[in-house]
């Protein structure tokens, strides 16, 4: 019998209009068909170290399947994991934490979303950077809350402006996120820019999400946390993890620190979603934080030595101009001396240059006039992506 075409039409709820994407991965599967027709594309679309993850955190996670943490562990992560985490967090951010303020989830972006989900009604407002990573905006709008962007401007390095932001606070603002090192332009938010922020937020009931996930890998200075300002680790939930520092991006693991009360409203959400994070994972979590750091050093490094040779290159081609990032892997190329609109020319030079970059508005509307390129690939593959937009330049601008 031959099956019947299906009669019913798909009827979504209305929230999930609202419901935005991660372009790198749409940006991936295209470059990936391309490939399969037999073009060469360099990859500078994805957001993920292109290191191994460190050998002594892989025999952990072997060493932890074979001696059997294969089962379900407590929704908010096992507890040797969880103190290791608020050992590290009370270390570098100088403040006291407790197992109980920290919540594994498999990824970073639980804890945005749990965050979002928990803090925002219908109405409240939530102040995120723009450019920013897109899943704040998205999150925020999802939940039926009123996204309130907040402007990265290129002349101020693409630190947050303080005397805007306080304009933005109104009664309805529940919270603001900041991201430091920032995902897409590499910008830093300096201790007094941090302090500025916290004076700006004064006594209000307004919690920060602060995204330091790229925390390990600022290149000049010491990363300061907001949640280390006198009288704000209570309003601070930090979000940190594995992916970036350890090159475990595949491993989904990363996690919050919070208040312990709002941990256990996290938790649930846990337990309603993905009730665990896997179990040898946070074995292996364990041996990251407190087994050697070197390769972390290591990866630092070099993701500052490929930045500085992109962007010098980049600044010779015409049509384009770029600042240095001051921190994670990602460079944020003005592209407004081409003529060209943004995701007109990633398309362009994905299709006839076989680069693969983002276009800033994939970060929001006030990334128009950017690319993000990732440079989590070799300093080969990068001279190679710079040549080929170069020589497209030449044939069409």
């Amino acid at each position: 019998m031959i099956a019947q075409s299906m009669q019913h039409e798909l009827l979504l709820a209305r929230r999930m209009s609202r419901l935005g994407t991660e372009t790198a991965f749409e940006v991936l599967k295209k470059a990936r068909a391309l490939e399969q027709q037999g073009k060469s594309i360099i990859h500078l679309e994805i957001g993920e170290p292109d290191f191994d993850t460190p050998a002594n955190v892989v025999d952990a996670a072997v060493d932890a399947l074979r001696t059997g943490w294969t089962h379900y562990g407590p929704s908010a992560g096992l507890p040797e994991l969880r103190q290791a985490i608020a050992d590290y967090v009370s270390r570098t951010r100088s403040v006291e934490v407790s197992p109980d303020e920290v919540v594994v989830v498999p990824g970073g972006k639980p804890i945005i979303f749990f965050t979002i989900l928990a803090l925002i009604d219908e109405g409240d407002e939530a102040i995120y950077p723009d450019p920013g990573f897109p899943i704040y905006e998205s999150m925020i709008n999802y939940v039926g809350g009123k996204a309130v962007p907040i402007q990265l401007r290129e002349e101020r390095d693409f630190a947050m402006d303080v005397n805007e932001l306080a304009s933005l606070i109104t009664d309805r603002t529940k919270l603001i996120i900041l991201n430091s090192p920032q995902n897409p332009t590499g910008g830093v938010l300096q201790r007094r820019d941090i302090e500025q922020v916290a004076e700006v937020i004064g006594n209000r009931n307004i919690l920060v999400l602060s995204d330091e996930i790229y925390s390990r890998l600022q290149f000049e200075g010491k990363p300061f946390s907001i949640m280390s300002v006198p009288g704000m680790q209570e309003r601070t939930i930090l979000l940190d993890g594995f992916s970036k520092t350890y090159a475990m991006t595949g491993w989904r693991m990363g996690y919050g620190v919070m208040r312990a009360d709002l941990a256990t409203h996290i938790t649930r959400l846990m337990t309603n979603s993905n009730s665990c994070t896997a179990s040898f994972t946070q074995m292996a979590g364990i041996e990251a934080l407190r087994g050697d750091q070197s390769a972390v050093g290591h990866m630092c490094t070099e993701f500052q030595r490929r930045s500085e040779a992109f962007v010098a290159g980049l600044n010779r081609i015409k049509g384009f101009s770029c600042r240095m990032p001051k921190g994670a892997f990602y460079v944020f190329a003005n592209i407004t001396g081409t003529g060209w609109k943004s995701k007109a020319l990633a398309d362009a030079l994905l299709e006839q240059a076989g680069v693969a970059a983002l276009s800033g508005t994939a970060f929001g509307k006030f990334g128009e006039g950017y690319l993000r390129f990732s440079v989590a690939n070799s300093m080969e593959k990068l001279q190679q992506a710079l040549e080929r937009i170069e020589q497209w330049t030449k044939q069409n601008l």
